[in-house]
């Protein structure tokens, strides 16, 4: 959660191949970011966290799109740190909780969040952030929630020309999003590019 904290910035990647994940992270590190979470949307996805795990120990390496219980034993056997899911399920709360592994479940209303406070969650991931009404819809959470402790991770829509009016907002921890490890930049091997825009995005992330 430190490093989450402060960095203030959740690369949020799909690897479709095991191979390309090492070559990622490394173009993360040369940006300045020592934090990635893999989505578990590829076939690629356990392998890959394996690999960043065991090459760099630095890193803190997390799972995306944790939607069952075999995924998050999965994700834990291959190294992860944290794992992050678009909903809010108890089961997978207590088992990451169990290992010691932080779970940052999704959140879309004050219900959810209340339940996530509930549950013993310091940070729930808010998504989709744009489509939900983005910082006025935060804004508003934070008044009823803002005395809790909890933060937020908004995903889903973040970038680099809003990522800063997020990151302004005291009820937000960091930000989640893909632009700076695009799908298609991965594809493409373009590790150059991600490591620029890694650095663009931490300058970002240091003014606020």
């Amino acid at each position: 959660m430190k490093q989450i904290y402060d960095r203030r910035l959740v690369p949020a990647a799909t690897v479709e191949k095991a191979e390309d994940a090492v070559p990622l992270a490394e173009a993360l590190l040369e940006g300045g970011l020592d934090v990635i979470e893999i989505t578990f949307r590829t076939q690629a996805a356990e392998e890959a966290i394996r690999r960043v795990a065991e090459k760099f120990p630095e890193m803190c390496v997390g799972a995306g799109t944790v939607l069952t219980e075999s995924q998050l034993r999965r994700a834990m056997d291959a190294g992860i740190e944290f794992a992050v899911a678009p909903g809010l399920n108890p089961d997978l709360i207590t088992d990451a909780m169990a290992a010691n592994v932080l779970f940052i479940p999704g959140v879309a209303t004050p219900t959810e969040i209340d339940r996530g406070i509930m549950l013993g969650c310091k940070l729930l991931k808010f998504f989709p952030a744009d489509a939900l009404g983005g910082i006025k819809t935060l804004n508003a959470f934070s008044g009823p929630f803002a005395h809790t402790g909890v933060k937020f991770l908004p995903t889903g829509g973040i970038n680099a020309a809003n990522a800063a009016d997020y990151l302004a907002l005291p009820v937000v921890a960091a930000v989640g999003g893909s632009w700076m490890v695009a799908e298609k930049l991965i594809k493409a091997k373009q590790w150059k590019e991600i490591t620029r825009l890694a650095k663009e995005a931490v300058k970002i992330a240091a003014k606020k």
